[in-house]
């Protein structure tokens, strides 16, 4: 059975790299409504940085395109985001995601969805040449006890 959407965002923005930060904010405001730690945000931060960063860096190399972040929290105080973009799209998805490997130049780490699936619990990538990508990530919190 597919899980219980109880809120969503979306946002739509150019790749430009001036709203990688506020994408990342938005969504981590969003997120404070499932009461996360520290850490569990700045992870969530982290992945929708290099997710949105992705998007900007190798499907738009050359010009600016779209891209779409939804978030949803889910039953199970799950957080979902989607970052999606219809520039480029990945050649080989399993080969992408392997660490160190980038088509970026030397400037890039080639770790990006490594980054992403150690900070998040799932991590999916759709992905068509000329079509774009489609990044899902999913993250539990963890309700916490009520300090006395």
């Amino acid at each position: 059975m597919k899980p219980k959407t109880t809120n969503y965002i979306s946002i739509e923005c150019l790749s430009r790299s001036a709203n990688e930060a506020f994408v990342r904010g938005a969504v981590a405001c969003f997120a404070a409504q499932l009461d996360p730690t520290l850490e569990e945000l700045g992870d969530i931060k982290t992945a929708v940085s290099e997710a949105v960063t992705n998007a900007i860096v190798h499907a738009y190399p050359d010009a600016l395109g779209r891209i779409v972040v939804k978030a949803r929290v889910l039953e199970e105080t799950v957080l979902e985001i989607t970052v999606r973009d219809w520039g480029r799209g990945i050649a080989d998805v399993d080969r992408a995601r392997e660490p160190l490997y980038t088509t970026g130049g030397e400037e890039r780490s080639g770790m990006g969805f490594t980054i992403m699936e150690s900070f998040m619990d799932n991590l999916t990538v759709h992905s068509a040449q000329g079509k774009g990508t489609r990044v899902t990530m999913r993250r539990r919190i963890r309700p916490r006890r009520a300090i006395r």
